[in-house]
């Protein structure tokens, strides 16, 4: 079931501990994908507070908010950039997106698979996108206090597994916020802190969410094709030899004016 987007708006742009997570996860997504110019660069349920960076060089930057979940403005004080949508039917054209965010849109979703075909529809050749869901070992899938508490989370072989099921190719993996989901001061001042410490030891540490990386996979047309005949080459030498001198038949006496074997009915 969808959030509200008056929710996640709230959670993200007016709350301490919103804020200390869209940092950390916009961080992890410029270490993947440092600039997007002339790109076309869009995002899916609530992504748009980790597109800011892209605004400037990026061709065009979309907000696709799906009609359950609603739509706001955004960015704040610049041309609106977002657009309220069907879940698996986006005003997008087909093979138009360059790099697609997907966050709270997958694990909410009440049709999955029909949205992973959607996202795998908009992206062109060799597009990719980067999908960002609860961790379902993690401690920010067991408190519904924040966006992460909600829908279905993954595990990262499931998400591999679903993304590889729909023609996608997974390519890198992060596990981030190893901070509790606490408001506390402590955890938002030692928030950088625990996630350097989470990566470090991540084999025996969980992080609240898992972010991957994944490419469309494009392949090559399948089917008996066009036949092209290409005419075989006279090799050099060809014919020669190839005749034999005509053998005389048995009981014929040699033409005394051509040296050759005469009809032995003549």
């Amino acid at each position: 079931m969808h959030q509200d987007v008056t929710d996640l708006r709230n959670f993200y742009y007016r709350s301490m501990l919103g804020r200390a997570v869209q940092q950390h996860v916009r961080d992890n997504l410029l270490k993947l994908w440092p600039e997007a110019k002339g790109q076309t660069v869009a995002g899916y349920g609530f992504a748009v507070p980790l597109l800011r960076p892209y605004l400037a060089d990026a061709r065009r930057v979309i907000g696709l908010m799906p009609a359950a979940q609603g739509a706001m403005p955004w960015p704040a004080g610049m041309p609106n950039v977002s657009v309220l949508c069907e879940e698996t039917e986006w005003p997008v054209e087909t093979g138009h997106v360059d790099k697609l965010v997907v966050m709270h849109g997958l694990e909410v979703s009440e049709r999955p698979s029909d949205l992973m075909q959607e996202c795998f529809r908009v992206l062109g050749p060799g597009g990719r996108a980067i999908f960002v869901v609860p961790n379902r070992s993690g401690l920010w899938a067991r408190n519904d206090r924040t966006p992460f508490g909600h829908g279905r989370p993954y595990s990262q072989s499931q998400l591999e597994t679903q993304l590889r099921r729909h023609g996608f190719i997974p390519e890198t993996h992060v596990s981030l916020l190893y901070q509790p989901p606490s408001s506390k001061r402590f955890w938002l001042k030692s928030g950088v802190t625990v996630e350097k410490f989470g990566r470090k030891f991540s084999m025996v540490m969980n992080g609240g969410v898992i972010m991957v990386e994944a490419t469309k996979r494009v392949q090559m047309p399948s089917g008996p094709g066009v036949k092209v005949h290409q005419p075989r080459g006279l090799k050099v030498l060809e014919g020669l030899g190839a005749g034999k001198p005509e053998t005389a038949r048995v009981g014929a006496a040699p033409d005394r004016r051509t040296g050759q074997a005469a009809d032995a009915g003549r």
